[in-house]
């Protein structure tokens, strides 16, 4: 069943972007205000170049842009690529809330039998 108009591919890295803890986190900050990468390492405990690859991860999956300035790289949040996961699991809780009617329906239908 297709759930989206978007590929597979385009699913498979949102949802493996998203399933890190730093990389929620990155995008919850980058959401509020603009970052340096440099800015973002600060925040964690990892190298910088462990930040610039989960930002790569994050752009990849178009949860964030990336913009030189200078020296440095600017990243921030794309509130439309957030926006796409929200639909998309709206999808799926579309799918299941339509399985478990069915489901009382079915039981409904069988409890009406024992009359």
């Amino acid at each position: 069943m297709v759930v989206n108009q978007q590929s597979e591919d385009d699913v498979d890295r949102l949802f493996r972007a998203l399933a890190d803890a730093t990389r929620r986190d990155i995008v919850t900050r980058v959401l509020v205000a603009e970052f340096s990468v440099s800015g973002l390492a600060e925040h964690y405990a990892m190298s910088f170049a462990a930040v610039q690859k989960h930002v790569a991860v994050l752009e990849r999956a178009h949860l964030v842009t990336k913009e030189k300035r200078g020296r440095e790289q600017i990243v921030r949040g794309r509130v439309d690529g957030v926006q796409r996961a929200r639909r998309l699991l709206d999808d799926y809780e579309g799918i299941w809330r339509r399985r478990v009617d069915r489901i009382g329906d079915i039981l409904a239908e069988g409890a009406g039998d024992d009359d």
